[in-house]
């Protein structure tokens, strides 16, 4: 009887460990929010592009995971230069400034990080402040996911079991937070965390899309996890409509 009840016992800790929540609280929004009236909001659109040939990106090893290797029997590369027509993806666009007097409500469904084929996905992505990110592994092998803030707080926790499921969150914003997994050192990912929903990641082509975004001047910022960041002005007034284009260099001496 004893030892039925330690194997349950046992099982039951295990279960538990398999899934951990750390949900961000719900907060009501101060008496004199300020919201956004979308009936006159704009969009600002645009493209990111390239001056030069991206370079290419390694072909990542895998060995020593043998379910990693499988995953990918044809080899895989990196997502560091992604590029297509001319186009930058993979940059993460979004308003630097010029939101100060408004308030957002934190949405309350998560963003989902996947480790899929023993790569993050996706490889680039926005958060809130506030708001849940929901790391699963759908792999059969093992991971881990280790976030490297700087202004908000670190964590590491193992993801052992497939189909695990955990729970955590930012409280402030931070434009990149990165991640890895110290078992398979290929594995990397960065989020922008925000307090406003206005933000994008190009699409192969280089195009992003910010919508419902208030009349104002904005400082609008793109970034590239190799090529830095470049930063426009940009003046919107009600109902309207303005285009935005980023170009990256490649420096000679860029290696993926």
């Amino acid at each position: 009887m004893f030892s039925h009840r330690l194997a349950a016992a046992v099982l039951a800790i295990g279960l538990a460990s398999a899934c951990s929540k750390q949900e961000a609280p719900r907060q009501a929004p101060p008496a004199d929010a300020r919201r956004v009236d979308g009936s006159k909001a704009s969009k600002i659109g645009g493209r990111v592009t390239v001056g030069g040939q991206l370079p290419q990106n390694p072909m990542i090893k895998m060995g020593g995971d043998a379910a990693c290797e499988r995953a990918h029997k044809d080899g895989l590369a990196a997502e560091t230069f992604v590029g297509e027509s001319g186009g930058l993806g993979n940059v993460f666009v979004y308003v630097k400034s010029g939101l100060d007097k408004y308030y957002f409500d934190v949405p309350t469904q998560p963003v989902i990080l996947d480790q899929a084929g023993c790569m993050y996905k996706p490889h680039v992505f926005g958060v809130r402040a506030g708001q849940n990110i929901a790391f699963v592994n759908s792999d059969s092998t093992g991971h881990n996911v280790h976030a490297l803030p700087n202004a908000n707080q670190e964590f590491n926790f193992s993801q052992s079991i497939q189909r695990q499921k955990d729970t955590r969150f930012f409280t402030a914003p931070e434009v990149m937070v990165r991640f890895k997994c110290d078992l398979h050192n290929w594995m990397s990912a960065y989020a922008g965390v925000l307090d406003h929903p206005y933000f994008a990641v190009t699409s192969p082509g280089g195009q992003f899309e910010l919508e419902d975004v208030p009349a104002g001047t904005y400082t609008i910022e793109a970034w590239h996890e190799k090529l830095g960041t470049q930063t426009q002005s940009v003046t919107i007034g009600e109902n309207d409509s303005k285009d935005v284009t980023f170009t990256f260099k490649i420096p000679d001496t860029t290696q993926p």
